[in-house]
């Protein structure tokens, strides 16, 4: 009689034991994350968080709260972070396609949920991602109350992963920014991005890895650094200074609509914030390109190409009342953040312009 084979989840490509000592290390990255009103103990079924606080110092006294959801990945610029072997970095990313989508209604981020998908588990690889997520939840001031890991190795490729992410925010119901009250005269100012960002990185590896032929560790002489360097840099968050303006304005009305600048950059997001029978007229004479945009364009993109897919230096968009302009400015500037004034609101149809 044929001895009976001892067949373990292991052997079909699943460690258990590695998921056991991946928690171990995420335990304290993810507590630093938590304010008073998470509730509960790590490792549970579900993470608690209260929308408010009994406490007069944590107290918000929402009167007509509104909830605010977003999801997002970090798209291929997963595969620049595997070639390169620098995984620290994306959880920011991560963090910031979501909560800056929601910070463009005005929404306070509250709660951080991460999923990380893997063809088989590194703990150490996987704790350096969620150190990023951790940092990005932190700069954001949200807190990460839970989260998934799956090994799947007969889905994933060896080496191969997937990040998403998941935030949830809230607003007052009459505080909520649509972009509906923009009309023409109103300033459109831009805050700078810290680089290509999160979006355009199928473009971006194309133009830099095979038209170039450069390596992660090529320097680029108008760049100044490796340019896997470059193109790794997290995105910027804007959570802290474009809250603190908000919240400064709590009467006045100043900011009239915010655009994140994704994929589809300055054109393609801006619209979706114009209400009928305004033109958002851009001067793009007004801020400097960075370098690392310049380079890529010499390799062969047409400019309203670049500025199709990339966010060509400008992350983040408001769309304020004249008046208040150099003041807004002024208050971005004091929070270490270069705004500058990228155009202006016209009469007309529903468009970007480009001069």
């Amino acid at each position: 009689m044929a001895k009976k084979k001892n067949i373990t989840y292991k052997d079909s490509g699943v460690d258990i034991s590695a998921n056991d000592r991946l928690i171990d290390l995420l335990k304290p990255i993810v507590r630093n994350t938590y304010g008073p009103r998470v509730m509960g103990a790590h490792g549970g079924f579900a993470g608690l968080f209260r929308l408010d606080h009994c406490e007069a110092l944590f107290k918000h006294n929402y009167r007509d709260p509104v909830l605010v959801a977003c999801t997002d990945g970090v798209g291929s610029k997963i595969l620049l972070a595997r070639e390169s072997g620098h995984f620290d970095t994306i959880g920011l990313d991560l963090v910031a396609m979501s909560v800056n989508d929601m910070l463009t209604v005005g929404a306070e981020p509250l709660l951080f949920l991460d999923y990380v998908a893997v063809h088989d588990l590194d703990p150490e690889r996987v704790a350096s991602m969620v150190e990023g997520i951790a940092a990005g939840c932190i700069e954001a001031g949200c807190s990460l109350i839970g989260g998934e890991t799956a090994e799947l190795p007969d889905l994933y490729q060896k080496g191969d992963f997937d990040l998403a992410g998941f935030a949830v925010g809230v607003a007052e119901r009459n505080r909520l920014i649509d972009g509906s009250t923009i009309e023409p005269g109103d300033v459109i100012i831009g805050l700078p991005s810290s680089g290509v960002h999160s979006n355009g990185f199928s473009l971006a590896r194309r133009l830099v890895f095979k038209e170039a032929k450069l390596k992660y560790d090529s320097v680029v002489p108008q760049i100044g650094c490796p340019i896997g360097d470059e193109l790794l840099k997290p995105t910027r968050i804007y959570v802290k200074p474009v809250l603190h303006l908000l919240h400064h304005y709590r009467v006045k009305r100043v900011v009239r609509g915010m655009a994140h600048i994704t994929g589809g950059g300055l054109p393609g997001n801006l619209v979706r914030i114009l209400p009928e029978g305004c033109t958002a007229v851009l001067q793009t004479k007004n801020w400097t390109v960075p370098p690392i945009f310049k380079y890529m364009q010499s390799l062969g993109v047409q400019r309203d190409e670049m500025f199709r897919v990339f966010n060509m230096g400008i992350g983040y968009v408001l769309v304020v009342r004249p008046a208040f302009a150099n003041a807004v400015v002024g208050h971005f500037r004091r929070h270490r953040l270069d705004a500058v004034i990228i155009g202006q609101i016209r009469k007309g149809p529903c468009v970007v312009e480009l001069r």
